[in-house]
């Protein structure tokens, strides 16, 4: 049974300013919200913390899709779940012991998801892939918005769908960076059910038409059958 598709804005490109507001422009049409978090040590950037989704948590309904791209997900993960967030999706590689992370997280009732940069192959989470509930194959590096897709991460979206196929897997395949309508057909084709959108949406003045024009470009590349 094909997965539905979901995709989530990332309100890194919203107005910081009006952030209720953006989110409720987008609310009627979207699946989820994608709130990246950076710390300024695992990425150059730094953008916002578990009190601003506390308090978004107040304005929308919508999940709340977390990926953290911080040094430290063992202390922050935890308050991010208790702030609201439905789903967290870290970085394995910065942890000492990921599975007790995801553990841990799904036992607070959250969604988990690991994350995996361009240069990094499936294989490096392969072990976590029968515990978590998304992989986020990231299509550009890290870090700030507005980048540009990069294709040459594909194939390893495809690994992913036949490895969740061959194994049982029931985690989501979602994919960040330099989506939108020109980009988001080439990543469902190749196996993703779950994709971000920032400027594609919210540097956009009809944010509503933008989002409906993202969904119909990702159901009309989706494989018959």
């Amino acid at each position: 049974m094909p997965r539905d598709l979901i995709l989530a804005p990332s309100i890194l490109s919203a107005d910081f300013a009006r952030l209720a507001d953006e989110i409720a422009e987008v609310e009627p049409v979207v699946q989820w919200l994608h709130v990246d978090v950076m710390d300024g040590h695992y990425v150059p950037n730094l953008t916002i913390g578990p009190a601003v989704v506390e308090h978004l948590r107040k304005a929308t309904s919508l999940p709340f899709d977390t990926h953290l791209m911080i040094t430290d997900p063992r202390t922050y993960a935890p308050q991010f779940v208790a702030a609201g967030s439905e789903s967290v999706t870290f970085h394995p590689e910065v942890d000492d012991d990921p599975l007790d992370l995801i553990d841990r997280l799904h036992e607070m009732g959250a969604d988990v998801g690991v994350s995996i940069k361009p240069a990094h192959p499936l294989s490096m989470v392969e072990e976590l892939l029968p515990h978590i509930d998304l992989l986020l194959v990231m299509s550009v590096e890290p870090g700030f918005g507005g980048q540009s897709f990069m294709p040459e991460v594909l194939p390893k979206v495809t690994e992913a769908a036949a490895w969740r196929d061959a194994n049982g897997g029931t985690f989501r395949i979602e994919i960040d960076g330099g989506i939108g309508v020109e980009t988001v057909g080439q990543a469902v084709a190749a196996g993703v059910d779950t994709f971000v959108a920032g400027s594609a949406i919210f540097g956009t003045p009809d944010r509503i038409a933008a989002a409906e024009a993202i969904l119909a470009a990702a159901h009309a590349a989706r494989p018959s059958g």
